[in-house]
């Protein structure tokens, strides 16, 4: 076996080492090429403290010194290339650490691992997946993102469905039912839980050790790339959860790579998230930065992703995350070398591929995360409006007596609602935890429950911002969710979980057509209040209004009552349509058909016309005018 042989990558080694290498999965990590013939694997991995490293794996039977690296021109990057392998086998590195030490760590780079339990990296090829989205993409190019409708189901793929002996299905199985379900429901993306490799089942992929390996558990990446491939064919966009701000601390994986704190800050009270059981990256490293910026563009690139949603981005921008008592060189509380990452992320992911988007994980108020970097922001296109689901799901999860008392949950967030592009997130994190499930967060009895969630669902849905619902959601599971067993989708063996589904599936083609509900989410142009003060009735009502002026009109009642003749008022003089009413019977409601509502000329509230409706408890009445007169 021919143990070793240099290859020429100093000007790759240099930019690296500068934190100007975006694309350093492109030689770091197990990579083939042709020399004299023969079909080479060159192995290169970043331990500049280490005092030796070898090469280990099936093809030398995990002999551990016979296969030593070489650390070119002192760069810290080891290298090797051996013409004995096989697809699939795994490798390792064994670490000789500054205080004579061994370890041996799987490859940070590596792009396909070991099932776990099993920690070691594998041999694969990720190029030559044949795609079939060149004009899924083509379209993608012309995508204005912010005036699109972006309805998206979010989904954790091991445990959306499973084969009858709970066994996953696999990147393959999934490729024959999930994009055709999503598709069939109206979503517009789909937004899926990390994917990167993760050792423990139970931090659901938030805890990654491999962040170029899509993770073994469904299968090897060009599985994933298929599945990816499917949802384009579908016109489907897909974003992938990514977790950039800390790293599990497995003793196989990034803590202590090379015997030293190569990933993570020396100092340990810097380096530890507290509650998490992770370390932080060490954002002040050129190469650390280097590394997680090209595994956002690894993804994008090579997997054809529309789109990543940047994990915990709260975490990154404060030192005092946590509850630490840290400070900046200037006496504040934010983390300078973070917020310069996220900067520079956003700036290349743009620069790269500037048909993608980038979406906050953000709980705070942290100014102007969706500007542009010039023009002091963060360099976001969309961040997950906390406050608003927050203060949503408080309201509705009060006895309708009470809330009379919390109107301002409903009404407060218009009043911030434009800084932002927001999304308005129904997500994984809120149906866990003893949290409840979305149907069971509801107040009153069976039926009153699908009445209030179709109710809030509509609301989501008029409410200024792109969507997001977690699987399960649009079914009406009452069990919380559980990442070791599939959705209970035996509950669509009754007539008011198939009436949810329905009602979800038609509010996402309404959602998707009436350009007032999609069109402006970032102006007071595109939103008008009609009824804000009725707090004793739990009532409100506003307008949704497009470019062009067309108005779509939301009325909500968020009580047990029955409403009648409520008069609003109206600028224009016709017949207005129903487009949408979630006490219809088809949803499960009582009322049996939608009669057109005619305006009279009666003046109300500085309109020239008004329009008389009655509300139902807990009803969503969407209008929009259909003939003039």
């Amino acid at each position: 076996m021919n143990a070793y042989f240099r290859r020429d990558l100093d000007e790759e080694i240099y930019l690296f080492n500068e934190g100007k290498n975006y694309e350093s999965y492109e030689f770091l990590g197990a990579h083939k090429y042709q020399y004299q013939g023969k079909t080479w694997l060159s192995f290169c991995v970043w331990a500049p403290n280490a005092r030796e490293v070898f090469l280990m794996g099936d093809f030398n039977g995990w002999h551990d010194h016979n296969l030593r690296m070489s650390n070119i021109n002192n760069s810290g990057i080891w290298n090797i290339c051996i013409d004995e392998f096989q697809d699939y086998q795994n490798y390792k590195y064994r670490i000789i650490t500054p205080d004579f030490r061994s370890i041996i760590k799987s490859d940070p780079y590596a792009f396909y691992s070991e099932f776990r339990p099993g920690t070691a990296s594998k041999i694969y090829d990720f190029r030559g997946f044949q795609w079939s989205d060149k004009s899924y993409m083509k379209k993608r190019l012309k995508k204005d993102h912010q005036h699109k409708p972006m309805s998206i189901y979010e989904v954790h793929l091991g445990s959306w469905m499973r084969h009858f002996n709970n066994d996953y299905y696999t990147y393959m199985d999934l490729c024959k039912v999930l994009p055709d379900y999503v598709k069939s429901m109206g979503y517009t993306h789909v937004e899926i839980m990390p994917l990167t490799e993760y050792p423990f089942d139970g931090s659901w992929g938030y805890q990654v050790t491999g962040y170029f390996s899509a993770t073994s558990r469904y299968g090897d990446p060009k599985g994933l790339m298929k599945l990816i491939d499917e949802f384009h064919k579908r016109g489907i966009a897909v974003i992938l959860d990514w977790v950039p701000v800390h790293f599990a601390k497995d003793d196989s994986g990034l803590r202590l790579f090379d015997g030293t704190a190569l990933f993570e800050k020396a100092d340990p009270y810097r380096a530890e998230v507290e509650g998490w059981g992770t370390l932080y990256f060490d954002f002040g490293k050129q190469q650390v930065r280097n590394f997680l910026i090209s595994s956002a563009l690894f993804f994008l690139k090579y997997f054809h992703v529309d789109g990543l949603r940047v994990d915990a981005v709260s975490a990154m921008l404060y030192l005092t995350y946590g509850g630490k008592n840290l400070v900046n060189e200037f006496g504040g509380d934010h983390n300078l070398e973070a917020i310069e990452f996220v900067k520079e992320l956003n700036s290349v992911v743009h620069l790269y591929h500037s048909d993608t988007v980038m979406i906050a994980e953000e709980s705070t108020a942290f100014p102007n995360l969706t500007k542009l970097v010039d023009q002091d922001g963060l360099g976001f296109d969309f961040k997950w409006n906390m406050g608003w689901m927050n203060d949503t799901l408080k309201y509705f999860e009060k006895d309708p007596i009470d809330r009379k008392y919390h109107h301002d949950k409903l009404t407060f967030s218009i009043t911030y609602c434009f800084s932002e592009n927001f999304i308005l997130p129904f997500s994984h994190d809120e149906v866990v935890h003893l949290k409840k499930s979305m149907i069971s967060k509801m107040q009153g009895d069976y039926y009153t429950k699908f009445r209030a969630l179709r109710a809030l669902y509509a609301y989501q849905y008029a409410h200024p911002g792109k969507k997001l619902m977690f699987m399960g959601d649009e079914i009406g599971v009452f069990d919380e969710w559980n990442e070791n067993k599939e959705l209970s989708w035996l509950v669509l063996n009754y007539d008011n979980h198939k009436y949810l589904q329905e009602f979800v599936k038609n509010l996402n083609e309404i959602y998707k057509k009436e350009k007032p509900l999609h069109q402006i989410d970032d102006s007071y142009d595109g939103y008008n209040w009609l009824e804000l003060d009725n707090a004793d009735e739990n009532i409100i009502a506003f307008e949704r209004i497009d470019k062009d002026g067309n108005k779509v009109i939301c009325f909500f009642n968020f009580s047990p009552v029955y409403r009648t003749n409520y008069r609003y008022g109206v600028d224009e003089k016709g017949i207005y349509k129903i487009i949408l009413n979630s006490a219809h019977r088809k949803y499960g409601g009582e009322i049996q058909r939608n009669t057109p509502i005619y305006s009279k000329e009666i003046p109300h509230k500085d309109r020239p016309y008004s329009i008389e409706i009655d509300l139902p408890s807990y009803q969503a009445l969407f209008i929009k005018l259909s003939t003039k007169k």
